[in-house]
């Protein structure tokens, strides 16, 4: 377990300036916001809930600015934000008072699920910047894209198993309605970015 925390930890302090408040310009005082932020809206129309995608996604446009790798590793920095959050407020209901046996063990594995798709994003995340920066020729290029929309991909599916683990009506609650709000956020947000990589990579494998 350890050395996917180190490993994301590290992830985290690469990307997460990305997302911080410096990094966002002043909207009044760049006279490329415009472009900037219909770019990103452009592009959203590719996802499945563009407006989701835009409202995470604006805050950033000056830090984007019109470049689809940058607006790819974006998007992955903001789900894997909000993955991290998400699987910290269910790790928590672990250790909730009066949760029965089934959405106790419904939660753990919902957890670890999280954790999974979590290092799948970090090293997508990872690999998104060397394709920024790959220099070795459009093989490798396209060799380190597969491996962003594989990860992403993955992830997805994590965060989808989590939610098949509260099927069933024994299963209904308080505890179930919590998690199964967050998680299908951060699906949709997961599969926004998904869509992005994919037509970043579209883009440049025809």
């Amino acid at each position: 377990m350890e050395p996917k925390l180190t490993h994301l930890c590290y992830c985290l302090l690469v990307f997460l300036p990305l997302l911080s408040q410096s990094a966002i310009a002043n909207p009044s005082s760049s006279p490329n916001h415009s472009n900037n932020i219909n770019f990103i809206v452009s592009s959203c129309r590719t996802t499945r809930y563009p407006t989701l995608c835009v409202k995470c996604l604006a805050a950033f446009a000056s830090k984007i600015r019109c470049n689809e790798n940058r607006l790819a590793q974006t998007g992955l920095a903001v789900t894997l934000v909000r993955v991290r959050s998400t699987t910290a407020y269910v790790a928590k209901l672990t250790k909730a008072r009066r949760v029965k046996r089934r959405e106790y063990l419904a939660v753990k594995d919902c957890v670890e699920n999280l954790g999974d798709g979590l290092t799948m994003l970090a090293q997508s995340m990872r690999e998104m910047k060397r394709v920024g920066r790959s220099g070795r020729g459009r093989e490798e290029f396209l060799w380190r894209l597969s491996n962003v929309e594989t990860w992403v991909s993955a992830a997805l599916t994590d965060e989808t198993t989590c939610l098949d683990g509260f099927d069933g009506k024994f299963m209904d609650g308080v505890v179930k309605m919590a998690i199964r709000r967050r998680v299908v956020h951060v699906a949709r947000v997961t599969g926004n970015a998904l869509a992005l990589v994919n037509r970043f990579a579209s883009r440049h494998k025809s």
